[in-house]
């Protein structure tokens, strides 16, 4: 027996879980994303990660600017679906269609509910520090990422990791649950544990200037930033007049006044300790490795960033 499914995502953190479900028996109805939007200065018109990869499975696509007119609403409601599968979609669903009986309207999300809440959970987790992250399968209500939880599954959090790399990893973690939750509804096995209000946290948006490198953190606290706003926004720094994003760094046991530059291979001082950035990225350019960018870059021991 298969599921009717539509499927509501938009970044590339949806993409192996869309692949996943049309590799499975489901079939998927219909693929919602964002609208296609214009980009940079060129003004070339970009279609989301997940628009592109139904193009390739030949999925049929709906990007309106919300759900919540009569003809959407009723667009969704005569599809008849078992089940819609949300993930970072970036639109809120009405309450109208998340009341209808025969639908279950079920979100994946990058946390351990109720734990980190909201739009930046995995980068609040590599900010924070957490040892742990995973991906929680809800029932979606009308109150953000507060539903019932179906299922979660955990995940460690490498010293090393960087946004990029743990979201690659919890995004394959999930397309693996989502078949294993849609078995559940399918037997109609499906439970729903309710949230622990008390233990909620909140991970709110990331802006630019969060991004920008403090040097009165700690090296520990400097190199999570640089972690997890890789690839973006970017923690970043001004050196010579110029914006420079900071891609790798690793913490240095040495001390000095906070934003000065101790060595000639770019240890910068922090609060506690030093970070020695290993790898960066100019505005407009590609990123590099430190050793390539000392070719054409002088600095100057001593001197404060």
């Amino acid at each position: 027996m298969s599921l009717k499914i539509i499927f509501m995502g938009t970044p590339d953190f949806a993409v192996p879980i869309l692949k996943s479900l049309s590799f499975s028996q489901h079939e998927i109805v219909d693929v919602y994303t964002q609208p296609p939007k214009k980009k940079n200065r060129g003004q070339k018109i970009s279609i989301s990660p997940i628009h592109k990869l139904a193009n390739e499975l030949k999925l049929n696509v709906k990007n309106p600017e919300n759900l919540n007119s009569k003809k959407e609403i009723e667009y969704i409601i005569n599809k008849e679906a078992d089940v819609v599968v949300v993930v970072a979609y970036g639109k809120i669903i009405p309450n109208e269609l998340l009341d209808l009986d025969k639908t279950k309207f079920i979100n994946i999300h990058a946390s351990l509910l109720p734990r980190w809440r909201g739009a930046a959970p995995i980068h609040r987790a590599i900010l924070n520090q957490d040892k742990e992250t995973g991906i929680s399968i809800m029932k979606i209500v009308p109150k953000l990422d507060t539903g019932p939880v179906m299922m979660k599954s955990k995940i460690y959090i490498h010293q090393d990791a960087n946004y990029e790399s743990l979201s690659s990893d919890m995004s394959i973690l999930a397309s693996q649950m989502i078949l294993k939750a849609l078995t559940l509804i399918e037997k109609k096995e499906d439970e729903y544990i309710p949230q622990n209000e008390k233990a909620a946290t909140y991970a709110k948006k990331i802006n630019k200037q969060e991004a920008k490198i403090n040097w009165q953190d700690t090296a520990r606290t400097t190199i999570a930033k640089i972690n997890a706003f890789h690839p973006n926004p970017g923690a970043w720094i001004y050196f010579k007049g110029s914006r420079i994003k900071l891609v790798k760094a690793k913490e240095i046991k040495l001390s000095g006044t906070p934003g000065k530059i101790l060595k000639s291979n770019f240890t910068v001082a922090c609060k506690e300790n030093a970070i020695q950035i290993l790898e960066l990225k100019k505005e407009g350019k590609k990123k590099m490795l430190v050793s390539e960018f000392l070719k054409g870059n002088k600095i100057n021991i001593g001197s404060q960033i």
